[in-house]
């Protein structure tokens, strides 16, 4: 009995604490190979900025319209702007639904009934 509740408790342990980090670990690290010339990224140090140049190990991009370019390790990045981040996707897909709501109704031509 009491081994069962151990076994049991190291069962849940696995899947509230140790598999949802390496499922955030797997995501991240498909982020930071998927990054390209052109994208909007954000450093763990809070820079962001456009990627101008990758290799392997590093990112360089710039920072605002004075283009300083600034190089990283693309362990680095936190995080990448674009449709691909779901965050990005919901708030495409509210700005379709806000614009929707505002576009007015189209009215009948009253000039084709005459």
């Amino acid at each position: 009995m009491t081994l069962a509740m151990i076994a049991g408790l190291l069962l849940m342990f696995y899947f509230m604490m140790i598999r949802p980090e390496n499922k955030k670990k797997k995501q991240l690290a498909e982020l930071r190979n998927s990054i390209g010339v052109g994208d909007e990224v954000t450093t763990i140090g809070g820079l962001i900025g456009k990627v101008v140049h990758t290799n392997e190990t590093s990112v360089t991009f710039e920072t605002g319209e004075d283009r300083v370019r600034i190089k990283v390790a693309r362990w680095a990045i936190q995080n990448k702007e674009g449709a691909d981040t779901p965050k990005a996707a919901a708030k495409d897909e509210a700005e379709k639904v806000e614009a929707a709501k505002a576009a007015p109704e189209a009215e009948p031509d009253t000039e084709a009934e005459k």
